[in-house]
């Protein structure tokens, strides 16, 4: 059997990090994608829009969570999961998710800057803030709040782990 899901889309939410208590890092955030076509009968357009739970691990997720923030184009390629469990009442639920193996960028940081403060109302984002640090000689802006700081610890990434 074959279980691979490759899936193009913008973050509905900023990722949310947590830790396992293995010390193994998991981001989960979500991504809407959509199709469009034209009804044959009516010549109406229609768009189709699915929202997507994704899980990411690992070095990937303190990835994730450092750049991305809600808005961002986003490339996902993982498995397909599906989750069930019993809701409070009783009943018995589920929902298909993906495990992502890889999550490419897919905006430069400009682009990502005017997207994601289109959908964040004109807040500061990530790209935008005037709080930054030097890594390996390349100038990357980070928004966290000193709240925000004190929560997540600051990862230190080689250009080569840079996804963009």
């Amino acid at each position: 059997m074959y279980n691979r899901v490759i899936l193009v889309g913008r973050l509905t939410r900023d990722p949310e990090l947590r830790y396992l208590p293995s010390g193994t890092a998991v981001a989960t955030f979500g991504i809407a994608t959509s199709r469009s076509w034209t009804d044959k009968n009516t010549n109406e357009k229609k768009e189709e829009v699915m929202f997507i739970d994704v899980t990411s691990f690992a070095r990937s997720a303190e990835i994730v969570n450092q750049y991305l923030k809600k808005g961002n184009k986003v490339l996902v390629e993982g498995k397909l999961i599906l989750d069930r469990w019993t809701d409070q009442n009783g009943q018995n639920r589920s929902k298909h998710s993906v495990r992502a193996d890889t999550v490419q960028f897919m905006e430069s940081k400009a682009q990502a800057q005017e997207s994601a403060s289109s959908y964040s109302g004109g807040q500061k984002n990530e790209y935008s803030n005037n709080q930054s640090r030097q890594t390996n000689n390349k100038q990357y802006s980070n928004s966290s709040s000193k709240s925000q700081e004190e929560k997540i610890p600051e990862i230190d990434i080689d250009d080569e782990e840079i996804p963009f």
